[in-house]
Parts: structure tokens; sequence; C-alpha cells
């Protein structure tokens, strides 16, 4: 308790002292969530051919975050947010889980950031959300936080075939060795993000290179390697009076494991991966609806699966001595169908069907899960 109310004087310090400052305007933006949910996981098969037990679980999730905006180009912010520390992509909570008897809950710091933005130039350092343009969280989960430089220029043109451009890049450090910056875990990103046909098409061709990536999560690993990966992304409105939109996301690994004698043969090519999305209406006011299909295959090597999202299915790294998911070597289809109860709360039900592209063992694991979360903002 004592450390949870160190985390709260430390975030609400800064709000007190700056209400000092300028008591006449406030600079400061406050922004929070709640999640609640249940799951339902059955006939999950492991690699050995045996079946995992089903599982009910009820879980939540709480945020809270500030935002400084100490001059017209420069601002701070800070969010914190329930969670296990050590499970970078699931801050959800179970009821009655390792938090036994009404103890105490984790709580811990997911952003904290400093943020430039002149006129087409915007940055920030620190840690903050992942700063390319995506559509779903197959290739980056939305609960993973980089931490480093992120550099973004934009630019309005208005021509008849490009109507804006938009440029991201940064560098981002995921483990530090205590060494030059080239022996660091890192990862450097660039991507050009382009709109078209007045703006109802917006393409974002990308290039990520991951540079000695550990094997396994949390100092598990029995080897680190390199991931360059080329993303070639894309969005449509097909009928923005229906709202019916249409995603396409492709991936390519260039790095060649062939010669590397730690990555198995059956694996080692396993470097393509492809999601396609359609989705009709949105969650923006009371009463709307959203329905949403996602198909995803992605192989073992085109996205680094403990940085990917961990909702899909209950494949993790806990044999191995680690909590993280790994979410790639998979395909699989998602139904999403969600109800606006009003512009702050909404349910959203979520069906995955998925199975192994590669089997890791005698046998291809599978899964299946379905969720609903009823979700507060403010």
């Amino acid at each position: 308790m004592k450390q949870i109310g160190n985390l709260l004087l430390l975030l609400i310090f800064p709000t007190l002292l700056f209400g000092q400052i300028d008591s006449t305007k406030s600079k400061l933006s406050f922004q929070g969530d709640f999640r609640f949910r249940v799951e339902q996981d059955w006939s999950s098969r492991k690699s050995d051919g045996t079946y995992r037990n089903d599982r009910t679980r009820l879980r939540y999730r709480a945020r809270f975050g500030v935002e400084y905006q100490y001059k017209d180009w420069l601002s701070f912010g800070s969010r914190l947010r329930t969670g296990d520390p050590k499970k970078q992509q699931d801050p959800q909570l179970t009821l009655g889980d390792s938090f036994k008897e009404f103890g105490t809950l984790p709580i811990s710091f997911e952003k904290i950031y400093v943020k430039f933005n002149h006129k087409w130039f915007s940055s920030w350092l620190g840690k903050n959300a992942f700063p390319f343009e995506k559509q779903n969280e197959l290739f980056w989960s939305d609960n993973v936080f980089p931490e480093g430089i992120s550099l973004s220029g934009s630019f309005n043109l208005e021509g008849n075939f490009i109507n804006a451009l938009q440029v991201n890049t940064g560098h981002f450090i995921v483990a530090s060795n205590g060494s030059s910056l080239d022996k660091d875990a890192s990862f450097q990103g660039i991507q050009v993000v382009t709109t078209h046909l007045q703006k109802r098409l917006k393409l974002f061709p990308s290039f990520y290179y991951f540079n000695n990536i550990p094997n396994i999560p949390d100092g598990n690993e029995t080897f680190v390697m390199d991931y360059a990966i080329l993303h070639m992304g894309a969005k449509f409105i097909i009928a923005p009076e229906k709202q019916i939109t249409a995603g396409f996301d492709f991936y390519q690994n260039v790095k060649n494991y062939d010669n590397n004698p730690t990555i198995s043969k059956e694996i080692s090519n396993q470097k393509q991966g492809m999601i396609t999305s359609l989705s009709f209406g949105n969650l923006k006011k009371s009463g709307d609806w959203k329905l949403n299909f996602t198909y995803s295959f992605l192989e073992k090597f085109a996205a680094v699966d403990f940085f990917a999202q961990n909702d899909w299915a209950r494949w993790d790294y806990s044999s191995q001595g680690s909590n993280d998911g790994r979410l790639t070597n998979f395909k699989g289809l998602e139904v999403m169908g969600g109800y606006a109860i009003n512009q702050s709360m909404n349910l959203k039900l979520r069906a995955f069907f998925v199975n192994q592209i590669v089997p890791l063992g005698i046998e291809k694991e599978n899964g299946n899960r379905v969720r609903l979360d009823f979700n507060i903002k403010f």
C-alpha cells in the first residue's frame, strides 16, 4: 500500500505544483478508463497433444493519466495502470488470482514522457505509445509502450493524388547492456503515411529493424537475434455514410536465418504475415453498433511475438520462465460485435478461433476464446 501511495503522490505532485503556478488558466488534462471482462477458453490443445483445462476468468483493468501543457510547443505526461509489471502485454488483473484474500494490487507507470510540437514537427522522449500507424494489435500490442525517442513530420498537401503526408521514425531501447548503443537490444522504425481519394484511402509502408532481441523474454533467453521487417499497410473507407471500412497488412521479414544453428529448419523460413479486416459501424455515440471481422496469418518471425498482442489464444512462455505471450505462428479469425451505451461506455463481444501454422511438438496447438468487455472512459 505504501508503494501505491508513493506512486500516486509522484503522479499528483506535478498537478499541485503547476496548479499553484498557473491558477488562472488550467493547462492540465486528465484521462482514464476502466474495463471489466468476462472470458471463456475451451478446446485449447497443447503441442504434446493434450488439452489445457477449459477456463473461465473475471478480469479488470484501470488506468489514469495526466498531461500538462507547459508551453504551446512543450507538454509532459504520464499514466498509471494496474497489472503485473513483468507482463507488458497484459495489464488485466484476474479476480482472486495471485492477490488472494483481498491483498493489495500492483500499480505501475506505463507512460512517462515529454512531448514537443511545432508547426509540422512533433517528437517525444521517454516511454509512450507506439508512434507508428497501425490498425490492429497483431504486430504490436496497445499495452506495450516503447522507451526512446520518436520523431514525426506532418504535411497537408491537398493535392489531387496525395492529400496529406506524414513521416514517422524513432529509436527505442528494449534492454540496455551498459555498453555502446549498437550492443543494446533495440529497434528502429521508419514509416511514410499518405492519404488519398479525399482521405478515404490511407497507405503506410514501414520498415522496422530489431537488434539483439532475445528469443525468450524476461531474461530467460538462450540466444539473441535480429529482425528486418517490411510492412505494407492500407486502410480504405468503402462507404463513409455507412461506416464500412476494409484494412490490409502485409509483413515480410527479410533476414536470412537458414545458417543460424539455433533456429530449426522447420521455422527458419516462417517470415511472412497477412492480416485482412472488414468493419461496419463505429462506437462514437449512444446506440451505435459495430461489427468487425479480422483474419490473421502470421508466421513465426513476421513479428516479435512478445511485443504483439496476447489476446487470441493461451500461448505463452510460462514453461520457459516467462508469462509473456507468443502469438505468432498462427492463423485464425476474430469476430467482434460492439454496442455503445453512451459516448463513454460500451460493450464489446469478441470471439477468437486459432490454429498453429507449424507445430512445435507432435501436434499443432489451437484455441477458442470468447470475451465480453464493459469499457468506461473519462
